[in-house]
């Protein structure tokens, strides 16, 4: 009686420490849930734990199996120890932890961790080696995004990490990048220079656009919320013989509603090949402006400055490996300084 109790509890302390998962575990232990707590200190110990309670179970149902023998004919001990497995598997619930196996699990635990902590050798050498010598799928333990980004965020604090801060940033920031709205990151109304389609192209003009920084322009006729098309610095560059901005301007203009997320922000500019979208609001009122670069900052976690832009000069393009090769000497020889 006391080897089929032994299984039972086994079989239930086994199904209590794998019934929530160890990133779930973790982080109820740390928000002061005291049962998770309990939990945890036995279920850290992973696949060393599993072997125990295995172990337990083979050996305790062997053992009344042995027993039911002296006592009773081997078919009817096999169909005793067969009907305790059967019972205790399908009794024990799988989708959550009962009162029952709460109560073992608050008892059986400063025992089970004490076992752990002196087989733990044998153990965590045998579960090396399971892991090295199956191909079993071992599931990654990140069920949300959250963990996905702590496990970005603890990969920073890692002295010998070969992964830069600024690739883990780019991470970080893509994973949180949909969960930002348009209204967030747009460039506002009152910020956004915008030019009437009348307008003369010439000196005065080029200068007000070139002292703006920006390079983009919604052109408006009449009203300032009435935009009709879009004027492009380049155009102005080679626009030789003035005229008007209607004759340089494009008369495609998109928009994009302020509350929506800026992954869809993205696909539209990716789908329309557009730099720059008009941000409206619920009543159609233009609320400001967000292009491309807008999104990648968001991305790169940083803003995006023209410190290079001369593609066209051969040999500005061909000093940037060498500028590169420069920056990363001096960076291991900074390392080394600091290491010795």
């Amino acid at each position: 009686m006391f080897l089929a109790m032994m299984t039972i509890v086994a079989i239930s302390l086994e199904k209590s420490y794998t019934n929530i998962p160890m990133i779930e575990l973790k982080r109820r232990a740390r928000s002061g849930d005291g049962f998770a707590d309990i939990l945890y200190r036995a279920a850290a110990y992973g696949m060393s734990l599993r072997l125990l309670l295995w172990a337990i179970i083979g050996f305790s149902s062997a053992g009344f199996f042995v027993i039911l023998t002296r006592t009773v004919p081997g078919w009817l001990a096999m169909l005793a120890s067969i009907f305790l497995l059967w019972f205790s598997f399908a009794w024990l619930p799988n989708t959550r932890i009962t009162i029952f196996s709460r109560a073992l699990v608050r008892f059986f635990t400063p025992p089970l961790t004490w076992l752990l902590r002196q087989l733990f050798p044998l153990l965590g050498h045998l579960s090396e080696w399971i892991h090295r010598h199956s191909h079993i799928t071992v599931h990654t333990g990140l069920y949300y995004k959250e963990d996905l980004l702590n496990l970005l965020n603890r990969q920073k604090t890692l002295t010998d990490s070969h992964i830069s801060e600024e690739e883990l940033a780019i991470a970080s920031n893509a994973l949180t990048f949909g969960d930002k709205i348009i209204r967030d990151v747009l460039t506002p109304r009152r910020m956004v220079k915008t030019v009437s389609m009348v307008d003369n192209v010439g000196p005065v003009l080029m200068n007000e656009l070139h002292d703006s920084g920006h390079s983009r322009f919604p052109v408006y006729q009449g009203k300032p919320d009435n935009i009709v098309g879009m004027l492009y610095a380049r155009d102005l560059v080679t626009a030789k013989n003035g005229g008007r901005v209607c004759d340089l301007m494009q008369k495609s203009v998109h928009y994009v509603q302020e509350e929506q997320p800026l992954d869809h922000a993205l696909q539209a500019f990716l789908k329309t090949k557009q730099h720059l979208f008009i941000v409206v609001n619920s009543f159609e009122e233009m609320v400001g402006v967000i292009t491309i670069e807008d999104i990648l900052e968001q991305i790169l976690g940083k803003p995006i400055i023209d410190e290079f832009d001369k593609y066209d000069d051969l040999r500005a393009v061909a000093s940037l490996q060498a500028k590169a090769d420069r920056k990363k000497n001096l960076d291991v020889s900074d390392k080394l300084t600091t290491t010795k």
